[in-house]
């Protein structure tokens, strides 16, 4: 699979890639992301473990409001929504350092990035582009 911020209809893009997000991979996308005029965002999970810091630090790096519940469902409301930042043409988060999450709680990053699928078809739906690259190159 590329790590290319897909073209074409929203509807048909990759919605999760997993994938080595070194240093040179992160600077590439995102200059290829704001070059497509997209909104790019790193949410770093090195040292996450749980729930509550994947959450936590999605939150801050994407400037969720004061309203969040700290729960799945208010996470998905808020990345379908991300009307507090500037609207855009498409949407690329990464999660670097994903690995540690992974291994500590598999069932977290397995419900976030099931999660992030269903953002992806609702702004896919809106003809928006949104796509979470996660550092992983597969998931066990």
């Amino acid at each position: 699979m590329s790590n290319d911020p897909p073209a074409g209809n929203p509807a048909s893009r990759a919605a999760v890639v997993r994938t080595v997000l070194d240093d040179a991979t992160v600077a590439r996308l995102e200059a290829e992301a704001r070059a497509q005029g997209f909104a790019f965002v790193a949410v770093d999970l090195a040292g996450a473990e749980d729930k509550a810091t994947l959450l936590e630090r999605t939150a801050t790096a994407l400037y969720f409001p004061t309203w969040f519940g700290h729960n799945w469902d208010a996470w998905f409301d808020c990345l379908t929504d991300l009307a507090w930042i500037a609207r855009a043409p498409g949407y690329l988060v990464l999660l670097p350092h994903a690995r540690g999450l992974h291994e500590s709680a598999p069932e977290v990053l397995d419900t976030a990035l099931s999660i992030a699928e269903d953002v992806a078809r609702v702004w896919a739906g809106r003809g928006i582009f949104f796509s979470v690259y996660v550092d992983l190159e597969s998931v066990d």
